[in-house]
């Protein structure tokens, strides 16, 4: 059976991101987990600690994605609002959830689970817990949307639990053709050719400036590996072409 595409969507959510405070690794992180399964990532997004700015977002992304990722904005604090804009995107309501306190207790003692940590409990309604093995307060799904921590180390390990709930895809495949002495401008025109003339392939060039090589890498990525060698033979064909007119 012929695997269709599947698609997801990021949306990383922290104030301290925008300002520079904090620097995100979780993007690349998510993408890099998400390729073998053949789920590919189409757009990321970093947005402020703003509830219509994540409701708003989360609805957009949920329309246009197979799956999205949400990370940040559900521990204790009073800027951790991620979990009440998630309700009001879907129009839920929240509460405390008695299976989410159960996984806070094996952490915390009673005396500890004091109000501000009973917040990392509140759940929209309906919504499936996602294990959280390293600090016990859980993550979350609603529909096609997984809301998840903000610390990298968390997000990682609740990631172990959401796996067996995603459908896998066509696995996309890459191949990197090397251009010594050629520039990106010289491959334009011909590059835009050869990507028009494979449905299924996406070509990108990237520049090299260092001193041991002048010149630009080709990557072409998609799902078909015989189709990819094809690509390679024709930007093969393409820089020897360039050399040529070069001399």
């Amino acid at each position: 059976m012929c695997k269709k595409i599947i698609t997801a969507g990021i949306i990383v959510i922290g104030d301290e991101l925008l300002s520079g405070r904090t620097q995100d690794t979780n993007i690349s992180y998510i993408a890099n987990w998400l390729s073998p399964l053949g789920i590919r990532v189409e757009e990321a997004r970093i947005i402020k600690d703003h509830k219509d700015t994540i409701v708003r977002t989360v609805r957009e992304f949920s329309k246009l994605f197979t799956y999205v990722f949400t990370t940040g904005g559900i521990g204790p604090t009073h800027d951790d609002i991620t979990a009440d804009a998630i309700a009001r995107a879907f129009n839920l309501t929240i509460d405390i959830r008695e299976d989410a306190v159960c996984m806070l207790k094996e952490r915390y003692s009673y005396t500890e689970l004091n109000q501000a940590r009973l917040k990392m409990a509140r759940v929209p309604k309906g919504a499936s817990l996602i294990k959280n093995p390293v600090s016990q307060a859980p993550g979350f799904q609603v529909h096609n949307v997984f809301t998840l921590a903000g610390i990298p180390s968390i997000m990682r390990a609740m990631l172990i639990d959401v796996q067996d709930r995603l459908e896998t895809g066509k696995k996309l495949h890459s191949i990197v053709v090397i251009a010594e002495g050629i520039s990106e401008g010289d491959a334009a025109l011909p590059l835009s050719i050869i990507e028009k003339s494979f449905d299924n392939i996406t070509l990108g060039s990237y520049p090299n400036f260092n001193r041991e090589l002048i010149g630009v890498q080709f990557v072409a990525r998609g799902p078909d590996i015989e189709e990819l060698n094809k690509v390679k033979l024709k930007l093969e064909d393409m820089i020897t072409d360039l050399k040529r007119v070069g001399e």
